[in-house]
């Protein structure tokens, strides 16, 4: 495994039986750059931007939420979520803005945080307006014991519904038990919380027989949901995630072999890569200023080898033409992978927050 080096704060439990040799991308497009847009930032593993380009950020360690404009580097503490656990994979992983601010002005993270009740994987709705902060808890799950494959991922859809994805914290039985158990699954709740009538056999439950995941993406031509997910020491996936589906992790696991469990039928991934790699953030390029040749693209990372990968899907966008086709290999993690509204792809490692610019 190389190019850890910082990324074992975070990463050393995800990355746990993910050693083996990575698959070297196929050729690469050439003439792409990292620009740094932000600089000695506290662990930003969750951003996302406003409408009208703020950076919207978390720093996972200490739970601040803060804003900061792009163009003057004016930065703005908004506020600290507290009793934040970040031990392993924990912390304050995930933000999202509410798609209607700022007439709503509303702000979602996802924390996990030490409680009267125990160790909780939270999403809290924080308002933001007029200079006050108000918050209220709109999800608590248990999490642990272990502190690892703990999600975090949280996104509205097109359907301006919030998605959040939880991990099997290290229990692959957890995924295929939908008794109520919501780790190792992707969750969809209305902006207030509650179960959208339209849900999967009523619950918060979108899918299930997910192991560990911490991007998903929609695509904007057409509203499915993918998503990135790590295996054991093999098959790390890219998915494309169906309403209902079971995506096939659970207890009867085993390399080759990573989804054999639950009920059929069982969606399968998209692309596999049998030497796993740590995949992480993902992101759709719509006239992303890389090219006409990444239009329509899906862009991924992944942390043990610093490299964001594309691929081209089919005409029906159910599927892989061609990749992975390199894109960017640096000497450090890639995190979350986000896009701007003016369509520019970001990308965060633990200090910093770049832009993806032709060189």
């Amino acid at each position: 495994m190389r190019r850890m080096g910082i990324v074992a704060a975070l990463v050393a439990p995800l990355a746990a039986g993910l050693v083996g040799t990575t698959p070297a991308p196929a050729p690469a497009a050439t003439g792409i750059r990292a620009v740094r847009v932000a600089k000695n930032l506290a662990n930003p593993v969750g951003f996302t931007f406003t409408p009208t380009g703020r950076l919207v950020y978390l720093e996972r360690n200490t739970g601040w939420l803060r804003f900061r404009n792009l163009q003057t580097g004016i930065d703005h503490r908004v506020h600290r979520v507290s009793k934040v656990n970040f031990d392993g994979e924990r912390g304050a992983l995930g933000v999202a803005v509410h798609p209607g601010w700022p007439t709503q002005p509303f702000v979602y993270v996802f924390v996990t945080r030490n409680t009267s009740v125990g160790l909780r994987n939270q999403v809290l709705r924080i308002k933001v307006q007029n200079g006050r902060v108000g918050v209220r808890k709109l999800l608590s799950v248990p999490a642990g014991p272990a502190s690892n494959h703990n999600g975090g991922r949280i996104l509205f859809g097109p359907d301006k519904r919030l998605y959040v994805v939880i991990g099997d914290n290290a229990v692959s039985a957890n995924s295929q038990d939908r008794t109520g158990n919501l780790r190792g699954k992707i969750l969809r709740l209305n902006p207030d919380g509650s179960v959208p009538a339209n849900n999967p056999l009523g619950k918060r439950i979108w899918a299930y027989g997910i192991r560990n995941s911490i991007g998903f993406a929609f695509d904007p031509e057409n509203g499915r949901l993918w998503e990135s997910e790590n295996g054991p020491s093999c098959n790390d996936e890219i998915n494309r995630i169906v309403r209902g589906g079971n995506h096939g992790w659970g207890p009867s696991e085993s390399c080759p072999n990573t989804n054999n469990s639950g009920p059929t039928p069982r969606i399968l991934p998209k692309y596999t890569f049998v030497s796993t790699v740590g995949l992480t953030g993902l992101a759709f390029c719509d006239a992303c200023g890389l090219g006409a040749g990444f239009d329509g693209d899906l862009l991924v990372g992944a942390v043990n080898d610093g490299i964001i990968r594309r691929f081209d899907l089919n005409p029906g966008r159910t599927g892989f033409d061609a990749g992975p086709l390199l894109v960017l290999d640096r000497p450090g993690p890639v995190l979350s992978l986000e896009v701007a509204p003016n369509g520019r792809i970001y990308f965060s490692d633990f200090g910093a927050i770049y832009r993806l610019a032709p060189a």
